[in-house]
């Protein structure tokens, strides 16, 4: 699975279209997340993918949706190479009323919306930020383009779930139409989508490729598909080594008291949510060299 891209033959419309049901399968697994927090991961995951994927080798794109609901956060980071990870301090969220278990913007709250694009080497990523208009995350990326790029645009993200809350299909579509486009093509565009009755979730779940379901929204409009291919991966560069470090800040203390329970520490990474096994000897040895270090 990829990103595909796609742009008017007169460059005035470009659009990004993937399946990322993989990706966010595997984020749901890693994270044993609840239904309210897949749904917000998932959206994000996709909406990231899709912004990087128009930017250059090397870029990436971060989304942040901060609400004062008790979900608390949503975040998502993606490169043009299609390496994802989300993240949500409450993963294991579940409304108290039934009619609320998927409402999203209800669980997300009130907040901002800050999107961040960061280039290789770059010290500071750039931070653009508005005020969430309805947490649904794609209404909220359509806000931020026209807000700080006046792009006008259609992003559809979806996340499909099976009666038990599991992750069926994911996916979605950034149309963005270029500054100084005539409106006659704009309100083709528009009229083209408001027949799209279908959710692309679903369409997904039906079997439909990107291009599939991108070709509606361009009817009668000629467009070509751009190269673009890098695979779709759930992706985090935590590492065991890394993990490792990260305990040697505990302190010798610490560790001691962890190695005292003779049995081996599971280590979740907090960014990804995948999980490392820290052996006793291992802990051992960290112990052994923060006291080596401590005497120097």
């Amino acid at each position: 699975m990829r990103v595909h891209r796609f742009v008017t033959n007169d460059l005035t419309i470009r659009v990004a279209a993937v399946d990322a049901t993989a990706a966010v399968q595997e984020m749901q697994k890693l994270q044993n997340a609840m239904p309210l927090a897949t749904i917000g991961m998932g959206r994000a995951m996709v909406g990231a993918l899709l912004m990087s994927s128009q930017l250059k080798p090397g870029q990436e794109v971060g989304i942040l949706l901060k609400g004062n609901g008790p979900l608390g956060s949503l975040y998502a980071q993606s490169n043009y190479e299609g390496q994802v990870r989300a993240y949500c301090p409450h993963p294991e969220y579940i409304a108290h009323q039934e009619e609320d278990f998927l409402n999203l913007k209800k669980a997300l709250g009130f907040g901002q919306l800050t999107i961040s694009r960061q280039q290789p080497f770059q010290k500071q990523p750039f931070y653009g930020t508005v005020e969430m208009v309805s947490g649904e995350v794609g209404e909220d990326i359509a806000h931020y383009l026209h807000q700080s790029h006046q792009i006008r645009s259609l992003v559809s993200l979806g996340v499909y779930l099976d009666s038990y809350g599991k992750v069926k299909s994911a996916g979605g579509l950034l149309l963005e139409v270029m500054p100084g486009v005539e409106e006659t093509v704009v309100d083709k565009v528009q009229k083209n989508a408001d027949s799209q009755q279908e959710a692309v979730s679903k369409l997904i779940l039906a079997g439909q490729s990107p291009e599939e379901f991108v070709r509606p929204y361009l009817e009668g409009i000629p467009f070509t598909e751009l190269p673009h291919p890098f695979e779709v991966k759930y992706f985090c560069p935590c590492t065991p080594e890394r993990v490792k470090g990260a305990l040697s800040t505990l302190g010798i203390t610490d560790l001691e008291e962890m190695i005292a329970q003779k049995q081996d520490t599971e280590v979740q990474c907090q960014m990804c949510g995948r999980r490392y096994d820290v052996k006793t000897e291992e802990l051992e040895s960290l112990k052994e060299n923060l006291r080596k270090s401590s005497m120097h």
